[in-house]
């Protein structure tokens, strides 16, 4: 897990427009994702604030993402839906995933 990063961009999506952020975050997730991105999320909650937290293989990969020339693909997912994004990173310092049982 060493020198995973996690970014998290958050905004608050208008109700007549969150179905437009859920259809183009499916459509880009279904095309080819950055090279070190090896998990992502939307998440909604209360009063319309969504999320888009990613994990990144380390601040290179996330770095890398960050330069291309599309630029942030969360960033802009949530302006195409009129809302203003911020960001927040957090380093991975430790974590647990729950072991699966077999079926």
């Amino acid at each position: 897990m060493a020198g995973q990063v996690l970014t998290e961009v958050s905004a608050v999506v208008s109700p007549e427009r969150e179905s437009d952020l859920v259809a183009a975050y499916r459509e880009l997730v279904a095309g080819p994702l950055p090279d070190g991105l090896m998990r992502t999320e939307l998440l909604s909650g209360q009063d319309g604030r969504w999320r888009i937290q990613t994990l990144w293989r380390d601040r290179a990969a996330l770095d890398a993402m960050r330069t291309a020339p599309d630029g942030p693909a969360a960033p802009r997912l949530f302006r195409q839906v009129g809302a203003e994004p911020g960001l927040a990173l957090f380093d991975v310092k430790a974590g647990f995933i729950a072991p699966v049982e077999p079926s």
